[in-house]
């Protein structure tokens, strides 16, 4: 059973990866920079979340 959750989320992947594709018209350079844009964003709310500054703007 572990082998079908596994094809079922790499399905799941792909469809997301087709459709995040197809809202870049099928450029896959604006979809890479979409999917990193949004990853800096998620990033920077966990940093928040965390009460975590990141090293840039860490006080001296």
């Amino acid at each position: 059973m572990p082998r079908q959750r596994t094809n079922s989320a790499l399905d799941q992947y792909e469809l997301a990866v087709d459709e995040i594709v197809a809202a870049c018209d099928g450029d896959l350079r604006s979809a890479l920079r979409a999917l990193m844009l949004l990853n800096e964003q998620l990033e920077q709310e966990l940093t928040l979340m965390s009460g975590v500054r990141p090293p840039d703007q860490r006080l001296h």
